[in-house]
């Protein structure tokens, strides 16, 4: 049995350093041996060896243009008074010609060709002429391809470790080869472990029940396998027993280059993968400092005399998915002979303070805008379990082990996932999460190809507060003031004082307190808020919601500290409605199309206005045009409409223009 280690906290840059020295003493470094593979299998594999042609190209001297081959001395002199007529004659000899298709070998007699439309002949069409008559001489091969005028038998084509493209096959093709030596592809097994998971097949099929977890972090890792260039094996769910995962990764290592063993690599009492590892073989990591991903294990398997890596990703969806690009993918390009995968990066301006813990690498990810010639980044949801962070996702910050993290509107360095032409043509918006504003993304995406929009949740106060400093096109918002009663117009002078602005609804929507269905609690109104068995969730600080609350408690006298669960924070009211759904909080307060979502009953409390507000600056800008202009389509205005407890009579009305 190798040597046990327990959870470690390796900086990132020596456990891979590590990983890598193992790697290299089991000869398993290099990139692997050639496959010969037919071309129409080999579009994106990576050659083995450098591809030499076999014959030139073209392989002779060819017609370039449909028309007629003769000798240009046969054309010396001719003009317009003083044409020259060449006798048509496969055969050649002076003063003859020969009819040719483009690409037809050059007779051997001929140097030149003149096209159809230079040139009379005396019959309808030219393959039955029997003499052609010239008005302007031919100059020495032209409309000619001379032999090896693309490629000469024996030039270099293609290096090695060159990924092939479909252009490369066709090249290929020509030089002589029906196949092409390319490195063998990585087969990688990938072990999905844990009692509690259920396939995706019975999650739809019957759903999910309480303990159940779907998996699918094997396909995630499958996928990104076979982005990568391997090919991947998906082996069933194994429980959480250790002789079952022990013979399933014995399995798994005669068959197989590297094996990923997901779940159960941290230090619980149900957490297997390390001793699995240890028990067939070495583990060499065993916790690296870093966010999300840390209890990660890198190891070697000895099976059947084979050394084979082994990885334990741990289970988290987020943690997995880093796991793969961080250890993986680099492993898999070093043996496929192709440099590891590097992403473009750019410096954007952050939107929000980023606390991150000493000690620890973190990796955050972040959504990214152009506003006002610069860029900003929006960082996302941060917990290793949100693997919706990794879908909007455009990019990742990375923050070093040391620093506590940045300051909002700090210039940073931001990797990419999207492709910048995607981030040029987005529309940043910052406030209120609606699900109306999902629905707009949605059809300008389907209307608009290139153009999208991208929303972060920050609260109707953040997104005033951010586009007074520079950093999104536009904020939805609907903040309730409590001296007036109206509807941000108040906010907007406040905080936007001397910035143009124009406040546009998008619609009313109502608001009320969601609960379980058939309201088990007995739910009426704000005031059964402050009963002790009532566990309530709230909205976090700034947002809309949370002021309408606040303003209607300080109507009623109730004091927010007597509400159970008044600090327990969402940042959306989808997440409102879910924590009600799930039975960890009886109620919450949100819009009606929330609670209709999942099920829930509603118990109505106020309609209220939701706004878009956008600068001037950007206002009459063309790229944002086609947003606004949904605002009066009548399809996206009925798709909102059919939203519960929506109304867009108002959609699109300028409510004010503020400065």
């Amino acid at each position: 049995m190798g040597r046990r280690i327990y959870l470690e906290d390796l900086p990132l840059e020596e456990a891979s350093a590590r990983w890598w020295r193992a790697l290299a003493e089991a000869g398993l470094d290099a990139p692997f041996p050639a496959e010969w593979v037919p071309l129409e299998a080999a579009l994106g594999r990576v050659t083995a060896e450098p591809i030499w042609a076999r014959l030139s190209v073209p392989p002779y001297a060819a017609a370039a243009m449909d028309g007629f081959a003769l000798r240009s001395a046969d054309t010396v002199g001719a003009t317009e008074t003083r044409p020259r007529t060449l006798v048509v004659q496969p055969e050649g000899g002076e003063g003859a010609a020969c009819y040719v298709d483009t690409g037809d070998p050059l007779p051997e007699w001929a140097d030149a060709v003149v096209p159809i439309e230079q040139v009379q002949f005396d019959a309808e069409v030219p393959e039955e002429a029997t003499r052609i008559t010239l008005y302007q001489p031919v100059a020495p091969w032209t409309h000619v391809r001379p032999v090896a005028e693309d490629i000469a038998a024996g030039e270099w084509v293609l290096p090695a470790n060159h990924r092939l493209r479909p252009v490369d096959l066709g090249v290929i093709a020509a030089c002589g080869y029906a196949a092409v030596p390319v490195r063998r592809q990585p087969r990688v097994a990938i072990l999905p472990t844990g009692t509690e998971l259920i396939p995706p097949e019975a999650a739809a099929a019957r759903g999910v029940r309480p303990g159940e977890i779907v998996e699918f972090n094997s396909l995630v890792l499958a996928a990104q396998v076979r982005e990568r260039g391997g090919l991947p094996t998906r082996f069933p769910i194994i429980p959480d027993d250790p002789d079952r995962l022990r013979e399933a990764v014995r399995e798994a290592a005669r068959a197989h280059d590297l094996v990923l063993i997901n779940a159960g690599s941290s230090a619980g009492r149900e957490d297997f993968t390390a001793r699995t590892i240890a028990a067939l073989g070495v583990v060499h990591v065993h916790g690296v400092a870093v966010r999300p991903g840390h209890p990660v294990v890198l190891g070697l398997l000895r099976v059947d005399g084979r050394a084979v890596p082994a990885v334990g990703v741990p289970g988290f969806p987020v943690s997995a998915a880093l796991t793969g690009e961080i250890f993986v993918a680099p492993l898999l390009a070093r043996w496929l002979g192709v440099p590891p995968p590097r992403r473009p990066r750019l410096e954007a301006t952050l939107t929000r303070k980023i606390l991150s813990p000493l000690g620890e690498e973190e990796w955050v990810r972040v959504t990214v805008g152009r506003v006002g010639g610069r860029y900003v980044a929006a960082p996302l949801p941060r917990g290793a379990g949100v693997l919706s962070s990794l879908v909007r996702a455009d990019g990742i910050l990375r923050i070093p082990r040391f620093v506590e993290g940045y300051d909002q509107g700090q210039t940073v360095v931001v990797e990419l996932y999207t492709d910048p032409e995607v981030i040029e043509g987005t529309i940043v918006a910052i406030g209120s999460h609606d699900l109306a504003l999902d629905l707009l993304a949605q059809f300008l995406a389907e209307r608009h190809p290139g153009r999208r929009l991208r929303s972060a949740h920050a609260g109707s106060l953040g997104g005033l507060l951010a586009l007074r400093r520079g950093e999104c096109h536009l904020a939805g918002t609907h903040l309730l003031d409590p001296e007036s009663g109206e509807y941000n117009l108040p906010y907007i002078r406040r905080y936007l004082a001397g910035v143009p602005v124009r406040v546009i609804t998008l619609a009313n929507r109502e608001q009320g307190l969601i609960v379980a269905p058939g309201n088990p609690k007995g739910i009426r109104d704000l005031t059964d808020l402050a009963r002790p068995e009532v566990r309530f969730v709230n909205r976090q600080r700034g947002a809309g919601t949370r002021m309408l609350l606040d303003f209607h408690l300080g109507r009623l006298g109730i004091d927010p500290a007597r509400i159970r669960g008044y600090e327990r924070e969402e940042l959306t009211h989808l997440a409102v409605a879910a924590a009600v759904a799930s039975g960890r909080a009886d109620v919450g307060l949100g819009i009606r199309a929330a609670a209709a979502a999942l099920g829930l009953d509603f118990i109505p409390l106020a309609m209220e206005r939701y706004d878009l507000v956008i600068p001037e600056a950007f206002y009459g800008e063309p790229w944002l045009q086609p947003l606004l202009e949904l605002l009066h389509d009548p399809r996206f205005r009925a798709a909102v409409a059919a939203l519960p407890g929506y109304a867009v009579e108002a959609m699109g009305n300028e409510v004010a223009r503020l400065s």
